[in-house]
């Protein structure tokens, strides 16, 4: 009897980062996206998206953060919302980049 119940509290300890890392996530997302928009990017000018590590190869995005213990990424996307460019073609007030 004695035995179970140590192992059952070193389950739950050993649980308890899993559980813990969604929150620890959505704190560094948010500060992520405070630091984008304190930039100047408009936040309907891009998303943050938590993803497993095996998950960041998606297309447009880039990797800005992590977190739980480095199994997750946070990926940043520019979104077409608003005057903020999606490519590179273009400077900050929107007008096209002259050629170099």
């Amino acid at each position: 009897m004695k035995t179970s119940r140590w192992l059952i509290a070193l389950l739950l300890v050993g649980s308890a980062p899993a559980l813990a890392a969604p929150d620890s996530c959505e704190r560094v997302k948010s500060d992520i996206q405070q630091k984008i928009i304190n930039n100047g990017v408009p936040e309907a000018g891009f998303t943050l998206a938590i993803v497993p590590n095996d998950q960041t190869d998606q297309p447009d995005s880039q990797v800005v953060g992590h977190c739980a213990n480095d199994t997750y990424k946070i990926l940043y996307t520019r979104t077409s919302s608003g005057n903020y460019p999606v490519s590179g073609n273009a400077t900050q007030d929107g007008q096209p980049a002259e050629p170099q």
